[in-house]
């Protein structure tokens, strides 16, 4: 099986991952792995938020498996636009690696006045200038390890990762979970998720045998409302959903759709109806004002 990855030591963790996965499920199925480029791995300029519409690190992925010069792709499903190529499917999803961001080196509280905190995320970047107006947030790019030199190099006070990033690539140096009351994580943080064309029935078949079902109902909330807001992988949004036997907790908060940011806590039945998510969609968009 030829699988396609970006090039990122990131993406190729997460990748050695999938193919520990495969050859104890389908001990009978060889892994291939290709490394491909993506143009969010290329341009490291342009802000996210404007090339989020582009499918910035999975286009090329998702063009070589239309191609048939992959049988697979690997992607941290945050990364996957909502509306997925109508060839292709998001046929596995692992079990949810840790959720939360994390803040390095020190805690909030503990940054001085004016402190330059580096982030490329506008939702990282809402939250933190709700409860810490007094920073200056500057924009980062580039893969975990370029930002950890940017920051051991002095370019900034501090950082915001995802800390499953951090814990997959085995990286263990002071760092801080940031409470996911306030800093409320990215739909599907945390989560691998693996795409093939719809049509491949041996491929779609061997990596079924991979998807972890109560992590897909929890990102399906997720992603069922941002999909309902119209909101896309990198908008003002977080939502967060934790699967507790038949009951889905949702935590979600949104930014500039309203005057003030929105925030919901609810729980939902594992059996939802899309109109509960779509409550939820509306209220965080200003379409309706009570939940």
């Amino acid at each position: 099986m030829r699988v396609g990855t970006r090039e990122s030591k990131l993406a190729m963790r997460q990748t050695e991952i999938f193919c520990e996965r495969m050859s104890e499920l389908n001990p009978d199925v060889q892994c291939d792995v290709v490394g491909l480029k993506s143009l969010g791995d290329i341009d490291l300029t342009s802000p996210l938020d404007k090339m989020a519409a582009t499918g910035a690190f999975v286009r090329e992925l998702d063009e070589a498996m239309k191609q048939d010069r992959i049988d697979c792709s690997v992607n941290s499903l945050k990364d996957i636009p909502i509306d997925v190529d109508p060839e292709l499917t998001i046929v596995a999803i692992f079990p949810r690696d840790s959720d939360e961001d994390v803040i390095l080196p020190c805690p909030l509280e503990d940054l001085p006045e004016g402190a330059r905190v580096g982030t490329a995320s506008v939702r990282r970047r809402n939250m933190l200038m709700e409860v810490r107006p007094d920073l200056v947030i500057e924009n980062l790019r580039g893969n975990i390890h370029t930002r950890l030199k940017r920051l051991d190099d002095g370019d900034f006070d501090a950082i915001i990762l995802a800390k499953a990033g951090l814990d997959r690539m085995g990286i263990d140096r002071p760092m801080h979970v940031l409470d996911k009351a306030s800093f409320v994580p990215a739909p599907a943080q945390g989560a691998i998720a693996v795409e093939c064309r719809k049509d491949d029935a041996d491929v779609v078949a061997a990596l079924r045998k991979l998807d972890h079902m109560p992590t897909r109902i929890a990102v399906g909330v997720e992603r069922g409302i941002m999909k309902l807001m119209g909101a896309g992988c990198s908008s003002p949004v977080g939502i967060n959903a934790v699967v507790d036997g038949d009951i889905v907790h949702v935590r979600a908060v949104s930014y500039g759709y309203t005057d003030e940011p929105r925030r919901v806590e609810k729980d939902l039945p594992c059996d939802y109806v899309m109109d509960e998510l779509l409550d939820i969609a509306d209220y965080l968009t200003g379409r309706r004002d009570t939940i």
